[in-house]
């Protein structure tokens, strides 16, 4: 048990060194001293400073999980991951020390485990839209066209060190129409009016836009 709560408050000094200065680089010794254990005892933890930052990464990971855990679905896979999208940006702004070691430090060839659960939830949603026949690509390729797009628009906006809700809305909507279909004119009428209604689900009401959605892909999937 000591063992185990001495390397979660190395995992901890770390995250805050990290969270106080993000992009920069922090001293192996100030975590050390912060928790105040000697250096052989961060090494017999976590074997180098790339093992520590790993660990620190999956620490950042599972805070974010922990907030899309804590996310309420709307019942209609589009919309959520609309919502989705802007809890990504959200948690980036929040959290850029940490945001940028989870998505903005590049190995070829390896991405953290962390990266996996966050792309399942998000594959999860492009399947049932998939089963909807909402989609006009693979729910894989939409899922590729939804992370690297969110990705994107949240490391401009750290870069920059200013939020910018505006382009953040137009590209979310712009890849949404994109993996939908209703940008290029792939879908048809009632697909695009499933989209609008999907979006803006209080104008009807939540039950109301459901029955719409439900009832909109049927007719389309019949006369198609």
């Amino acid at each position: 048990m000591a063992s185990s709560d001495t390397r979660e408050r190395l995992i901890s000094a770390a995250a805050d060194l990290i969270a106080a200065s993000p992009g920069e680089d922090f001293s192996l010794r100030a975590v050390c001293d912060a928790v105040g254990v000697k250096m052989p005892t961060l090494y017999h933890f976590f074997g180098s400073k790339q093992g520590l930052i790993d660990a620190v990464v999956e620490h950042g990971f599972d805070l974010y999980l922990g907030e899309k855990a804590a996310m309420e679905s709307s019942g209609d896979p589009i919309q959520d991951i609309r919502a989705g999208w802007d809890a990504h940006v959200a948690f980036g702004l929040t959290n850029p020390g940490f945001y940028t070691l989870m998505y903005g430090k590049v190995s070829p060839g390896h991405s953290p485990a962390g990266q996996s659960r966050a792309n399942e939830i998000l594959k999860g949603l492009t399947s049932r839209a998939a089963d909807q026949g909402r989609l006009a690509v693979s729910p894989d390729q939409a899922a590729a066209h939804v992370l690297v797009s969110n990705i994107g628009v949240t490391l401009r906006q750290i870069i920059l060190a200013q939020p910018d809700p505006e382009l953040s809305h137009a590209v979310r909507e712009g890849v949404i129409a994109a993996i939908t279909g209703t940008a290029t004119g792939q879908g048809d009428a009632l697909n695009a009016a499933i989209e609008v209604a999907a979006a803006h689900p209080h104008i009807l009401g939540a039950t109301e836009t459901q029955l719409l959605v439900e009832w909109l892909g049927k007719l389309s999937r019949e006369v198609s």
